[in-house]
């Protein structure tokens, strides 16, 4: 399975309509963030659907465990890959949003957003660092019959400890290089993979490339 699935970060439906076909075949598929979703809702995932490539919807459901059952719900005839719910909403509800999705959807965990460093942890409320906070949310993702989570490639090997042989999807993947953007914790494809990464999330190194599919290629090429 090609491990790298494109992050489509547009409002713009025909620009991910294009993006989607042009990168079909070359990657493992795209996400499809908030930016995207609030823009189109569930009929501009459809689109994206038809053109024949797995879908990652990123929305970090995070809410009480009745609401984001039924969110899941909601979801379920879209037939995403993957879709994000947030750790710290807590057992009761990643148990919730496990038992409402479809069968064939992948429901991950976010443990600790790339763009927050130790500082920002402590501003709310949380003392221990990234790899701490990673691995207990691991632990309760795992607990709580959940499929995986997302970290940092920075933190696989500490989720590893809580979650041995885990699925764990890796953004703020930057090929060398590339530009960091608003990522505080990145590391490369080749590094992620080969600390336990099983999904690698790449942005803009791909989308704002001249040629798309071409750079998705180049970069699979040296995993």
């Amino acid at each position: 399975m090609n491990p790298i699935f494109v992050a489509i970060d547009t409002p713009d439906l025909q620009r991910a309509t294009e993006l989607a076909q042009a990168l079909c075949g070359s990657v493992g598929g795209v996400k499809l963030g908030l930016e995207f979703f609030c823009a189109n809702g569930p009929e501009g995932v459809a689109r994206i659907a038809e053109v024949g490539i797995s879908l990652f919807l990123d929305l970090k459901l995070h809410d009480i465990p009745n609401t984001v059952a039924g969110a899941m719900r909601s979801l379920a005839p879209l037939r995403p890959a993957i879709v994000t719910v947030h750790a710290t909403g807590g057992p009761a509800m990643l148990e919730a949003a496990k038992a409402a999705a479809a069968t064939e959807t992948k429901v991950i965990a976010v443990t600790v957003l790339t763009s927050l460093d130790q500082s920002d942890l402590r501003s709310i409320g949380v003392d221990d660092g990234p790899p701490d906070q990673v691995q207990r949310l691991a632990a309760l993702a795992r607990n709580s019959g959940l499929d995986g989570i997302v970290c940092s490639g920075v933190e696989v090997k500490a989720a590893q400890l809580a979650w041995t042989n885990g699925f764990f999807v890796v953004p703020g993947v930057r090929p060398e290089g590339s530009a960091v953007g608003d990522q505080k914790r990145v590391v490369t494809p080749r590094a992620a993979l080969g600390d336990g990464a099983s999904i690698l999330v790449i942005g803009r190194p791909i989308t704002e490339a001249a040629d798309p599919a071409a750079a998705a290629r180049d970069i699979a090429a040296f995993l």
